[in-house]
Protein backbone atom coordinates (compact mmCIF):
# COMPACT_ATOMS: atom_id res chain seq x y z
CA UNK A 1 0.00 0.00 0.00
CA UNK A 2 1.02 3.56 -0.65
CA UNK A 3 1.63 5.49 2.50
CA UNK A 4 -0.58 8.38 1.14
CA UNK A 5 -1.69 11.55 3.16
CA UNK A 6 -3.76 14.12 1.85
CA UNK A 7 -3.05 16.83 4.26
CA UNK A 8 -5.49 19.09 2.95
CA UNK A 9 -8.58 19.24 0.97
CA UNK A 10 -11.23 21.49 0.38
CA UNK A 11 -12.69 20.10 -2.67
CA UNK A 12 -15.09 23.11 -3.45
CA UNK A 13 -12.15 25.15 -4.91
CA UNK A 14 -9.85 22.88 -7.07
CA UNK A 15 -12.08 22.77 -9.95
CA UNK A 16 -10.13 20.62 -13.15
CA UNK A 17 -10.16 23.57 -14.95
CA UNK A 18 -9.67 23.28 -19.22
CA UNK A 19 -6.07 24.26 -19.53
CA UNK A 20 -3.50 21.47 -19.58
CA UNK A 21 0.12 21.26 -18.84
CA UNK A 22 0.85 18.16 -20.48
CA UNK A 23 5.01 18.16 -21.19
CA UNK A 24 7.99 19.24 -18.79
CA UNK A 25 7.92 23.09 -19.79
CA UNK A 26 4.16 23.12 -20.68
CA UNK A 27 4.29 23.14 -24.42
CA UNK A 28 6.61 21.53 -27.39
CA UNK A 29 8.76 24.89 -27.82
CA UNK A 30 9.95 24.19 -23.84
CA UNK A 31 9.14 27.96 -23.28
CA UNK A 32 8.19 27.77 -19.95
CA UNK A 33 4.76 29.83 -20.44
CA UNK A 34 1.75 29.39 -19.12
CA UNK A 35 -1.13 30.76 -20.92
CA UNK A 36 -3.40 31.89 -17.87
CA UNK A 37 -2.51 33.73 -14.38
CA UNK A 38 -2.99 32.56 -11.06
CA UNK A 39 -4.87 34.18 -8.35
CA UNK A 40 -2.62 36.71 -6.46
CA UNK A 41 -3.10 34.85 -3.10
CA UNK A 42 -2.02 31.14 -3.18
CA UNK A 43 -3.10 28.62 -0.68
CA UNK A 44 -2.38 24.86 -0.37
CA UNK A 45 -5.45 23.08 -2.08
CA UNK A 46 -3.85 20.12 -1.31
CA UNK A 47 -0.83 18.03 -0.39
CA UNK A 48 0.20 14.18 -1.20
CA UNK A 49 3.47 12.38 0.45
CA UNK A 50 5.64 10.22 -2.69
CA UNK A 51 8.07 7.90 -0.81
CA UNK A 52 11.39 8.76 -1.26
CA UNK A 53 11.00 12.18 -3.15
CA UNK A 54 9.80 14.42 -5.89
CA UNK A 55 12.32 15.78 -8.94
CA UNK A 56 9.85 15.02 -11.35
CA UNK A 57 7.67 18.04 -12.82
CA UNK A 58 3.75 16.82 -13.25
CA UNK A 59 1.63 16.48 -16.04
CA UNK A 60 -1.74 18.01 -15.98
CA UNK A 61 -4.23 16.65 -17.95
CA UNK A 62 -8.17 15.59 -18.30
CA UNK A 63 -8.54 16.69 -14.62
CA UNK A 64 -5.46 14.01 -13.70
CA UNK A 65 -1.93 15.33 -12.45
CA UNK A 66 0.62 12.76 -13.07
CA UNK A 67 3.86 12.66 -11.26
CA UNK A 68 7.23 10.53 -11.18
CA UNK A 69 8.80 9.11 -7.96
CA UNK A 70 12.02 8.35 -6.61
CA UNK A 71 10.97 5.58 -5.52
CA UNK A 72 10.02 3.95 -8.91
CA UNK A 73 6.78 4.75 -9.18
CA UNK A 74 4.47 6.91 -11.48
CA UNK A 75 1.45 8.18 -10.02
CA UNK A 76 -1.74 9.72 -11.06
CA UNK A 77 -3.70 11.77 -8.87
CA UNK A 78 -7.27 13.51 -9.03
CA UNK A 79 -6.53 17.04 -9.83
CA UNK A 80 -9.88 18.34 -7.25
CA UNK A 81 -8.93 16.31 -4.46
CA UNK A 82 -5.53 14.82 -4.75
CA UNK A 83 -7.10 11.31 -3.99
CA UNK A 84 -4.78 8.33 -5.67
CA UNK A 85 -5.66 7.34 -8.63
CA UNK A 86 -3.64 4.92 -9.61
CA UNK A 87 0.44 4.01 -9.51
CA UNK A 88 2.44 2.41 -11.90
CA UNK A 89 6.00 0.76 -10.92
CA UNK A 90 8.98 1.54 -13.81
CA UNK A 91 11.71 -0.22 -11.90
CA UNK A 92 14.01 2.78 -11.67
CA UNK A 93 13.68 6.04 -10.02
CA UNK A 94 11.97 8.79 -12.13
CA UNK A 95 13.46 12.50 -12.51
CA UNK A 96 12.55 12.75 -15.97
CA UNK A 97 9.14 14.62 -16.53
CA UNK A 98 5.49 12.60 -18.04
CA UNK A 99 4.76 13.93 -21.04
CA UNK A 100 0.94 13.08 -21.86
CA UNK A 101 -0.41 12.25 -25.03
CA UNK A 102 -2.81 10.27 -27.12
CA UNK A 103 -4.78 9.15 -23.85
CA UNK A 104 -1.40 7.41 -22.94
CA UNK A 105 1.57 8.98 -19.95
CA UNK A 106 5.19 8.55 -21.68
CA UNK A 107 7.82 9.08 -19.63
CA UNK A 108 12.10 7.60 -18.68
CA UNK A 109 13.51 6.21 -15.92
CA UNK A 110 17.03 5.57 -14.07
CA UNK A 111 17.20 2.07 -15.59
CA UNK A 112 16.79 3.39 -18.77
CA UNK A 113 13.07 1.91 -19.49
CA UNK A 114 10.95 4.13 -21.91
CA UNK A 115 7.70 3.80 -20.72
CA UNK A 116 3.61 4.23 -22.52
CA UNK A 117 1.35 3.93 -19.50
CA UNK A 118 -2.45 4.24 -20.32
CA UNK A 119 -3.33 7.73 -18.81
CA UNK A 120 -6.97 6.72 -17.76
CA UNK A 121 -5.67 3.43 -15.86
CA UNK A 122 -2.25 3.00 -15.36
CA UNK A 123 -1.60 -0.25 -17.27
CA UNK A 124 1.41 -0.32 -18.82
CA UNK A 125 1.21 -0.74 -22.70
CA UNK A 126 5.17 -1.25 -23.45
CA UNK A 127 8.47 -0.29 -22.44
CA UNK A 128 11.12 0.16 -24.80
CA UNK A 129 15.14 -0.19 -23.24
CA UNK A 130 17.54 1.76 -23.82
CA UNK A 131 21.15 1.38 -22.35
CA UNK A 132 21.59 4.39 -20.27
CA UNK A 133 19.45 6.61 -17.35
CA UNK A 134 16.66 8.78 -18.96
CA UNK A 135 15.91 11.93 -17.34
CA UNK A 136 15.23 13.82 -20.72
CA UNK A 137 11.63 14.40 -20.46
CA UNK A 138 9.72 13.74 -23.88
CA UNK A 139 8.35 15.24 -26.57
CA UNK A 140 6.06 14.07 -29.21
CA UNK A 141 5.69 14.61 -33.57
CA UNK A 142 2.64 13.39 -34.71
CA UNK A 143 2.29 9.70 -33.99
CA UNK A 144 5.42 9.39 -32.27
CA UNK A 145 7.74 10.48 -29.05
CA UNK A 146 11.08 11.71 -28.77
CA UNK A 147 13.33 11.54 -25.90
CA UNK A 148 17.30 11.43 -25.05
CA UNK A 149 19.34 9.28 -23.37
CA UNK A 150 22.60 8.76 -20.91
CA UNK A 151 23.70 6.16 -23.70
CA UNK A 152 24.22 9.25 -25.59
CA UNK A 153 21.43 8.12 -28.24
CA UNK A 154 18.01 10.48 -29.24
CA UNK A 155 15.40 8.19 -29.53
CA UNK A 156 12.35 8.61 -31.90
CA UNK A 157 9.55 5.89 -31.04
CA UNK A 158 5.96 4.94 -32.31
CA UNK A 159 3.17 6.10 -29.79
CA UNK A 160 1.45 3.03 -30.91
CA UNK A 161 3.55 -0.13 -29.94
CA UNK A 162 7.27 1.89 -29.06
CA UNK A 163 8.92 0.66 -32.38
CA UNK A 164 12.13 2.46 -32.86
CA UNK A 165 11.32 5.11 -36.20
CA UNK A 166 14.90 6.64 -35.72
CA UNK A 167 17.85 7.12 -32.96
CA UNK A 168 20.49 10.02 -33.49
CA UNK A 169 23.78 9.10 -31.76
CA UNK A 170 25.54 12.31 -29.79
CA UNK A 171 28.70 12.98 -28.17
CA UNK A 172 27.42 13.20 -24.30
CA UNK A 173 24.71 12.32 -22.02
CA UNK A 174 21.31 13.64 -23.44
CA UNK A 175 19.68 15.41 -20.06
CA UNK A 176 17.03 18.27 -21.41
CA UNK A 177 14.35 17.89 -23.35
CA UNK A 178 13.76 18.49 -26.90
CA UNK A 179 12.06 20.67 -28.27
CA UNK A 180 9.94 21.29 -32.16
CA UNK A 181 10.84 23.68 -34.46
CA UNK A 182 10.03 24.09 -37.95
CA UNK A 183 9.81 19.92 -38.26
CA UNK A 184 12.63 19.78 -36.36
CA UNK A 185 13.94 18.59 -32.82
CA UNK A 186 16.42 20.80 -31.20
CA UNK A 187 18.80 19.40 -28.50
CA UNK A 188 21.35 20.24 -26.64
CA UNK A 189 23.57 17.80 -24.79
CA UNK A 190 26.63 16.99 -23.03
CA UNK A 191 28.73 17.09 -26.24
CA UNK A 192 28.77 20.92 -26.00
CA UNK A 193 26.37 20.99 -29.26
CA UNK A 194 22.85 22.08 -30.30
CA UNK A 195 22.06 19.23 -32.96
CA UNK A 196 18.74 20.31 -35.08
CA UNK A 197 17.27 17.07 -36.51
CA UNK A 198 14.59 16.35 -38.65
CA UNK A 199 11.74 15.31 -36.89
CA UNK A 200 10.19 12.78 -39.77
CA UNK A 201 13.22 11.10 -40.84
CA UNK A 202 15.70 11.70 -38.32
CA UNK A 203 18.36 13.25 -40.21
CA UNK A 204 20.75 15.65 -38.80
CA UNK A 205 20.44 18.93 -40.35
CA UNK A 206 22.65 21.14 -39.10
CA UNK A 207 24.02 21.94 -35.56
CA UNK A 208 25.90 24.95 -33.57
CA UNK A 209 28.39 24.79 -31.60
CA UNK A 210 28.06 25.86 -27.71
CA UNK A 211 31.56 25.90 -26.36
CA UNK A 212 30.35 24.19 -22.67
CA UNK A 213 28.04 21.61 -22.13
CA UNK A 214 24.04 21.66 -21.42
CA UNK A 215 22.19 20.08 -18.80
CA UNK A 216 19.35 22.89 -19.33
CA UNK A 217 16.13 22.35 -22.14
CA UNK A 218 16.46 24.53 -25.03
CA UNK A 219 13.17 26.93 -25.11
CA UNK A 220 12.23 28.42 -28.64
CA UNK A 221 10.05 31.14 -29.59
CA UNK A 222 10.41 33.54 -32.97
CA UNK A 223 13.47 31.45 -34.40
CA UNK A 224 15.30 32.13 -31.83
CA UNK A 225 16.62 29.57 -28.91
CA UNK A 226 17.84 29.91 -25.50
CA UNK A 227 19.49 27.63 -22.73
CA UNK A 228 21.78 28.25 -19.96
CA UNK A 229 25.21 26.15 -19.95
CA UNK A 230 27.52 24.45 -17.66
CA UNK A 231 30.27 26.78 -18.78
CA UNK A 232 28.03 29.92 -16.70
CA UNK A 233 26.47 31.20 -19.83
CA UNK A 234 22.93 31.79 -20.79
CA UNK A 235 22.50 31.68 -24.86
CA UNK A 236 20.78 32.95 -27.51
CA UNK A 237 20.43 31.62 -30.85
CA UNK A 238 19.48 32.24 -33.80
CA UNK A 239 17.79 29.21 -35.53
CA UNK A 240 18.32 30.54 -39.11
CA UNK A 241 21.55 31.91 -39.34
CA UNK A 242 22.55 28.79 -37.04
CA UNK A 243 24.84 30.79 -35.37
CA UNK A 244 25.16 31.88 -31.40
CA UNK A 245 23.59 35.61 -31.19
CA UNK A 246 24.75 36.40 -27.96
CA UNK A 247 26.39 35.46 -24.15
CA UNK A 248 25.10 36.57 -21.09
CA UNK A 249 28.05 35.75 -18.10
CA UNK A 250 27.61 37.39 -14.32
CA UNK A 251 30.52 39.73 -14.05
CA UNK A 252 31.39 38.20 -10.94
CA UNK A 253 29.72 35.08 -9.88
CA UNK A 254 30.76 32.15 -12.15
CA UNK A 255 27.97 29.33 -11.61
CA UNK A 256 26.65 26.56 -14.12
CA UNK A 257 22.76 27.08 -15.02
CA UNK A 258 21.06 23.94 -14.78
CA UNK A 259 17.35 25.17 -14.89
CA UNK A 260 16.15 25.89 -18.18
CA UNK A 261 14.46 29.13 -19.04
CA UNK A 262 11.06 30.75 -19.86
CA UNK A 263 10.53 32.44 -22.24
CA UNK A 264 8.00 35.42 -23.24
CA UNK A 265 8.23 37.96 -26.12
CA UNK A 266 9.87 40.51 -23.78
CA UNK A 267 11.80 38.27 -21.44
CA UNK A 268 13.98 35.46 -21.16
CA UNK A 269 14.14 34.12 -17.41
CA UNK A 270 16.71 32.16 -16.05
CA UNK A 271 17.28 30.82 -12.84
CA UNK A 272 20.96 29.80 -11.62
CA UNK A 273 22.99 27.92 -9.32
CA UNK A 274 24.73 31.27 -8.48
CA UNK A 275 21.39 31.92 -5.95
CA UNK A 276 20.17 34.84 -8.87
CA UNK A 277 17.06 34.80 -10.42
CA UNK A 278 17.40 37.64 -13.51
CA UNK A 279 15.50 38.67 -17.12
CA UNK A 280 17.32 39.31 -20.12
CA UNK A 281 15.82 40.78 -23.35
CA UNK A 282 16.07 38.06 -25.84
CA UNK A 283 16.89 40.55 -28.69
CA UNK A 284 20.73 40.89 -26.97
CA UNK A 285 20.62 39.39 -23.75
CA UNK A 286 20.96 42.53 -21.70
CA UNK A 287 20.02 42.07 -18.83
CA UNK A 288 16.08 43.87 -17.72
CA UNK A 289 16.92 42.72 -13.28
CA UNK A 290 18.57 40.43 -11.47
CA UNK A 291 16.96 39.03 -7.80
CA UNK A 292 19.49 37.29 -5.60
CA UNK A 293 18.55 34.75 -2.88
CA UNK A 294 19.62 33.01 -0.36
CA UNK A 295 19.86 29.15 -2.19
CA UNK A 296 20.68 27.80 -5.37
CA UNK A 297 17.87 27.39 -8.01
CA UNK A 298 17.90 24.74 -10.37
CA UNK A 299 14.22 24.68 -10.30
CA UNK A 300 12.87 25.50 -14.09
CA UNK A 301 10.93 29.15 -14.18
CA UNK A 302 7.05 29.35 -15.05
CA UNK A 303 5.82 32.39 -16.10
CA UNK A 304 2.09 32.72 -15.51
CA UNK A 305 0.50 35.96 -16.10
CA UNK A 306 2.64 38.82 -15.08
CA UNK A 307 4.58 36.65 -12.61
CA UNK A 308 7.65 34.65 -12.54
CA UNK A 309 7.08 30.98 -10.35
CA UNK A 310 10.42 29.29 -9.31
CA UNK A 311 11.43 26.85 -6.59
CA UNK A 312 14.47 26.91 -4.46
CA UNK A 313 16.97 24.41 -3.09
CA UNK A 314 16.23 26.47 0.04
CA UNK A 315 12.81 25.12 0.26
CA UNK A 316 10.83 28.19 -0.95
CA UNK A 317 8.28 28.79 -3.51
CA UNK A 318 8.45 32.17 -5.15
CA UNK A 319 6.41 34.52 -7.52
CA UNK A 320 8.11 37.12 -9.03
CA UNK A 321 6.86 40.49 -10.52
CA UNK A 322 7.76 39.70 -14.43
CA UNK A 323 8.53 43.32 -15.23
CA UNK A 324 10.61 44.33 -12.28
CA UNK A 325 11.44 41.10 -10.52
CA UNK A 326 10.42 42.30 -6.96
CA UNK A 327 9.30 38.68 -4.72
CA UNK A 328 5.36 38.44 -3.67
CA UNK A 329 3.44 35.19 -2.71
CA UNK A 330 5.71 33.01 -1.31
CA UNK A 331 5.38 29.84 0.48
CA UNK A 332 8.29 27.83 2.24
CA UNK A 333 8.08 23.87 1.98
CA UNK A 334 10.72 22.96 4.57
CA UNK A 335 12.43 20.95 1.83
CA UNK A 336 14.58 21.68 -1.59
CA UNK A 337 12.43 22.32 -4.44
CA UNK A 338 14.43 20.84 -7.37
CA UNK A 339 10.89 20.04 -9.74
CA UNK A 340 9.75 22.93 -11.80
CA UNK A 341 6.18 24.46 -11.38
CA UNK A 342 3.08 22.90 -13.50
CA UNK A 343 0.06 25.58 -14.12
CA UNK A 344 -3.17 24.58 -15.24
CA UNK A 345 -6.77 25.65 -14.65
CA UNK A 346 -5.79 28.34 -12.49
CA UNK A 347 -3.31 26.11 -9.88
CA UNK A 348 0.08 25.47 -9.62
CA UNK A 349 1.45 21.77 -9.14
CA UNK A 350 5.00 21.28 -7.74
CA UNK A 351 6.75 18.24 -5.77
CA UNK A 352 9.62 18.99 -3.62
CA UNK A 353 12.44 16.41 -2.58
CA UNK A 354 11.12 15.07 0.49
CA UNK A 355 8.38 13.94 -1.34
CA UNK A 356 5.51 16.62 -0.70
CA UNK A 357 2.99 17.00 -4.02
CA UNK A 358 1.50 20.34 -3.48
CA UNK A 359 -1.48 21.86 -5.56
CA UNK A 360 -1.97 25.49 -5.00
CA UNK A 361 -4.76 27.81 -5.84
CA UNK A 362 -7.29 30.22 -4.74
CA UNK A 363 -9.48 30.47 -1.48
CA UNK A 364 -12.85 29.46 -1.67
CA UNK A 365 -15.03 32.16 -2.68
CA UNK A 366 -12.09 34.32 -4.93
Amino acid sequence: MLPLCILYVPVSVCDAGETSWPRFRGDAQSTGFARESLPDSLVVLWAVRVPEGVESTAAIRDGMVFVGGLDGNLYAFDSVTGALRWKYSAGGEIKASPLVADDRVFFGDGNGGFHAVDASSGKGLWTYRTEGEIISSATSYESRVIFGSYDQFLYCLTMADGSLVWKVETEGYVHGSPALWGGRVLVAGCDGLLRMVNAAAGDEVSRVELSDYVAASVAVRGGRAYAGTFGNQVLGLDLLAEKVLWRYEHPSRKFPFYASPAVTEEHVIVAGRDKMVRALRPDDGEVIWIRAFRSRLDSSPVVAGDRVFVGTTGGRILALDLKSGEPGWEFPTGSAVLASPSVAGGRLVIGTADGTLYCFGSEAGE
